[in-house]
């Protein structure tokens, strides 16, 4: 049977238009600037891009879920073949011009495999999630839905696209915690990055082994897990000096200029140091619709894709802010809602997998505008120009639509 459009999610599709709606709008403000640049009328092609991907979802919500799930080992292995493809013969551009993220024809780019690659760990982790009959209670049961995440995770990373990469990893935790793992072993699964991150601090690092060597006796896993988990976590710490001094001295001023962006203002500072000036200079009502003079100066670096959420608080202010977050909030509470009403696991872990994919973009981008977060050039959803990613999240929202359509169909009225 086949969702008609009258029966879907209608604030699903109403929240999403209407972001979409604020991104062009954006994405067409940060091309008016009194310097010649590139992008001008860049938001054409996003519009583009924006009726292609109605396209695309208008015809994956008319695909059964059964159909999906049993396709979904083929689509995940397609999406590893393509970014196999893409070490081997990728190439860069625009912000990632020394990556290997897009694979072009002739030079021209035809997409990036990396947002790809994030609906098929999707898939693939509902699929595998929803077989079992109990959730993971142990970290040998994490070894698959590791691999699963872990395989592109480490092919992004090979690119080198630290943002994307980063997707992958909270998409797996996300979706491991909806399908019931403790958070205990969540936490210890995460424990090796803590820390390595702490590792820089000999006092902070020593208290966290404390703590965590507490934690083990307190929760109690296995013999080999609890040693594993604490070895992981001294081998990080020994590792963590010399793999900071192995960094090259520019990749020393990224991580650097996160913590202080002063270290280095007109290089790895530049971006957040711009980007502050701007969204602090729009005030509570902004400079008005395509009036921020740092973006019409061309100050505001990225402008129409990693910071294109400075345009929005330097030029409606506050208020424009408070709008766009409202908006993602309420896209956020709708996929909750959406994954709580889902019929079975698989269409339930799917939903929540999406709201996990599109909240993590939305944290890292807004946050590395106001310096909360580090510099990774991670888009921004239906705001950030892009091809790819915008297909992307549009099948993402036809998934959820379709999960949707199946709960109303099964009783839910309240849609």
């Amino acid at each position: 049977m086949t969702p008609r459009f009258r029966d879907l999610d209608r604030p699903l599709l109403a929240t999403t238009l209407a972001l979409a709606a604020f991104g062009l709008a954006t994405l067409y403000s940060a091309g008016q600037t009194d310097v010649p640049v590139a992008f001008a009328h860049i938001w054409r092609r996003q519009l583009a891009w924006f009726i292609f991907g109605l396209g695309a979802a208008a015809f994956v919500v008319r695909i059964s879920p059964q159909l999906l799930e049993w396709s979904t080992p083929y689509f995940y292995a397609g999406c590893v073949a393509l970014l196999l493809l893409t070490l081997a013969v990728g190439v860069g551009g625009g912000t990632a011009s020394a990556s290997k993220s897009w694979l072009a024809i002739g030079g021209l780019r035809i997409g990036q495999p990396a947002e790809l690659a994030k609906l098929g760990v999707i898939l693939m982790l509902a699929r595998w999630l929803a077989e079992r009959r109990e959730p993971p209670g142990t970290l040998r049961e994490l070894i698959v839905p590791g691999m699963i995440a872990g395989i592109p995770f480490v092919l992004v990373l090979l690119q080198p696209d630290l943002g994307s990469g980063i997707v992958f990893v909270a998409i797996l935790f996300a979706m491991l915690f909806w399908a019931g793992t403790r958070p205990s072993l969540l936490l210890l699964l995460a424990s090796p990055v803590i820390g390595l991150i702490l590792a820089f601090s000999t006092v902070a690092w020593g208290a966290w082994i404390v703590l965590l060597f507490g934690l083990v006796l307190w929760w109690r896993p296995y013999v080999w897990e609890g040693l594993a988990v604490m070895l992981a976590n001294i081998v990080m710490g020994v590792v963590a000096l010399p793999a900071w001094r192995s960094l090259a001295p520019y990749q020393q001023n990224r991580l650097l200029a996160f913590l202080n962006p002063e270290i280095d203002p007109r290089a790895a500072g530049w971006h957040v140091i711009q980007s502050k000036i701007a969204i602090g200079s729009g005030g509570l009502l902004g400079k008005g619709f395509t009036a921020g003079t740092q973006k019409r100066l061309a100050f505001l670096p990225a402008q129409h894709t990693d910071f294109i959420f400075s345009v929005v608080g330097e030029e409606l202010g506050f208020l424009g802010v408070l709008v766009g977050v409202t908006l993602f909030v309420t896209l956020f509470l709708i996929l909750l809602r959406i994954a709580r009403r889902a019929v079975d696991p698989y269409s339930s872990l799917l939903a929540f997998g999406v709201l996990g994919m599109l909240f993590t973009h939305v944290f890292e981008n807004i946050g590395m505008t106001v310096n909360l977060m580090p510099v990774t050039g991670i888009p921004l959803p239906l705001f950030s120009y892009g091809g790819s990613f915008a297909v992307v999240t549009w099948i993402a929202v036809a998934l959820s639509l379709r999960t949707a359509w199946q709960a109303r169909q099964s009783g839910y009225r309240d849609f």
